[in-house]
């Protein structure tokens, strides 16, 4: 960690306020020391301070992604999620993958919930300095009721699969919100609604007492708590339950605007996910059928969602990185493109969203975020401007320089890796060879 002037940039405070041409940033251990006219009259006072001409670029601060999974290991499908990963290999696997999220700009993420309790872990390392990534909030398992989540009859009646924790009494889920504090969750993640086989879409799968009790009790520890939501329903009775932060919103209507702001919540759409498919789905071979029920869903959504961003709900960028669709470091730029496509909010206004927005996901308001003296130095030198062109933060050549916590990240790439014995699951064939397939 050292000290840094930045020159001749364009800034952008990540606060909704105007880029600000040819501005200064002087940064002086892992903090912001000044920005503008005095960042060079200070910096003449300090020893040893690194010049980085940022001229012709823009300057802004680092972004959080507020909706990530990185310790699923990418799995292309929910059978490799339950049945192929083990925790020992799961683990390293996360550690090597976490460092990806800083190469894509990342200085700061929640990590909604994951496998075998690996999260907590390795925010604890990234502290410690044992492994190299950004600032780190994580989940633990996600509670579910026996109906389970999005991987329909896949989750157990009883205890423990992949990211799920099954709990069916009230007493239960006091048990595991406590346990999941006691070992290192900073927040609790509910799957409010699940799916099952031969019922289209998701549907409410907890009752309104049960999310109070978790509610109720996750704060009482200090545990903020998070909520999949992909129906009105859901998350009209997810924010009246007391839930921090709503994820995706599905086909949210007034009444769930309204109980947002009452419960004063925010809400992370989460469409990158839907858009990655959507957009790009059939080029990694994905079902045109659910390709149009995600762009439908994004569609169906949007119209309140932007009601609740004018009344005043915070939109956080989360990207649900950590599947086939969305790797680890190649689309955390992504969602705020989509809100300026599906909202019409403005670049800048995205770049609030990802950026200082972000820090209600990971509880770090005041402390990141914005680039302003005295906070935390996580900021971005780019190429290009991302208040015309969002998709420049995207395309990762444009980045000249990544700090986090004050270090100016070695930007070099990250080698691809092997896969793993087993790691994946083998379709012996993508269609059922029958003998007219094989006799046209």
């Amino acid at each position: 960690m050292g000290n840094t002037l930045i020159v001749g940039g364009s800034v952008i405070r990540g606060d909704g306020s105007p880029p600000e041409p040819r501005t200064d940033v002087l940064v002086v251990g892992n903090r912001i020391a000044a920005v503008g006219t005095t960042a060079a009259t200070l910096a003449d006072t300090i020893h040893d301070v690194v010049r980085v001409d940022a001229t012709s670029g823009t300057v802004m601060p680092g972004l959080i992604d507020a909706h990530t999974h990185v310790t699923l290991g990418e799995p292309a499908s929910n059978d490799e999620l339950f049945f192929r990963r083990e925790p020992a290999t799961a683990a390293i696997i996360a550690a090597y993958n976490v460092r990806k999220l800083l190469l894509a700009g990342v200085t700061s993420f929640l990590d909604a919930d994951g496998l075998f309790n690996i999260g907590p872990a390795l925010r604890d390392c990234i502290n410690a300095g044992i492994v190299e990534g950004p600032t780190m909030k994580s989940g633990a398992f996600a509670l579910m009721t026996a109906v389970g989540g999005t991987a329909g009859r896949l989750i157990p009646d009883e205890g423990t699969a992949g990211y799920a924790e099954v709990t069916h009494t009230r007493d239960e889920m006091i048990r595991a919100v406590r346990r999941q504090v006691k070992e290192g969750a900073d927040c609790i993640k509910v799957h409010v609604t699940g799916s099952v086989p031969g019922r289209k879409g998701e549907f409410s799968v907890w009752k309104a007492e049960e999310l109070k009790v978790v509610c109720d009790t996750a704060h009482e520890l200090g545990a903020w708590v998070l909520g999949h939501c992909r129906s009105a329903d859901a998350t009209l009775m997810a924010a009246e339950a007391g839930i921090d932060i709503i994820y995706h919103g599905s086909f949210l209507d007034e009444a769930c605007v309204d109980a947002i702001l009452t419960a004063g919540a925010a809400l992370c759409p989460t469409w990158t996910f839907l858009a990655n498919l959507g957009d790009f789905g059939a080029k990694a071979g994905s079902g045109m059928a659910a390709l149009d029920w995600f762009r439908s869903e994004i569609e169906a959504t949007a119209l309140m969602t932007r009601v609740a961003y004018d009344r005043g709900v915070p939109i956080l960028c989360g990207t649900e990185t950590g599947f086939s669709v969305t790797p680890i470091g190649e689309w955390h730029a992504r969602e705020m493109e989509v809100l300026v496509q599906y909202l019409g909010i403005s670049p800048l206004e995205a770049i609030t969203c990802g950026t200082k927005n972000g820090t209600i996901a990971t509880r770090e308001q005041g402390v990141t975020g914005e680039l302003r003296e005295g906070m935390r130095a996580d900021l971005l030198v780019v190429d290009g401007d991302p208040s015309v062109d969002i998709t420049v933060l995207q395309d990762r050549r444009n980045l000249r320089h990544v700090f986090c916590r004050g270090v100016d990240v070695d930007l070099t790439p990250i080698p691809a890796r092997q896969a793993l014995p087993g790691e994946r699951s083998m379709a012996w064939t993508a269609e059922p060879l029958t003998w007219s397939l094989a006799h046209p």
